[in-house]
């Protein structure tokens, strides 16, 4: 398994290969699609994250000293975003995520080309993993 390091640089080299951001959103879209399904009857209030304007639900699991998570939205550049921010920190230990500044999302510049309401709810997304990850370390 690569590092966080090395998981956060790949996210960072994947955008940089796109010049425009109709590109980046639907690179996007595609890891979107890649979610592990999420079981309707698991959506649930408790697994909702607060602060996003569409619906994005987060279940985080401890296997083996490392968090495992699963995500879903019901919209598509939204359910984009969690897939990435799943795919860097799933199988990390809780101290990892809880210890990372989440400074891989600043270098792509995704905070700066969303909506403020998807840019809201992004900051949500990444505080409810890094308090998924404090209450576990």
């Amino acid at each position: 398994m690569e590092t966080l390091a090395e998981a956060k640089a790949a996210v960072v080299e994947e955008f940089a290969l796109m010049d425009e951001w109709m590109d980046k959103y639907e690179f996007l879209i595609e890891l979107g699609k890649n979610l592990e399904p999420f079981p309707v009857e698991q959506k649930t209030e408790d697994k909702l994250i607060k602060g996003c304007q569409s619906r994005v639900w987060l279940d985080t699991e401890l296997r083996d000293g490392r968090l495992w998570f699963r995500a879903d939205s019901d919209a598509i550049i939204t359910r984009g975003i969690i897939a990435m921010l799943v795919g860097v920190y799933n199988g990390r230990t809780a101290a990892e995520i809880a210890g990372d500044d989440f400074g891989f999302v600043e270098e792509i510049g995704l905070k700066e080309n969303l909506s403020p309401t998807r840019a809201n709810g992004l900051a949500a997304m990444i505080d409810r993993i890094r308090k998924e990850a404090q209450e576990y370390a």
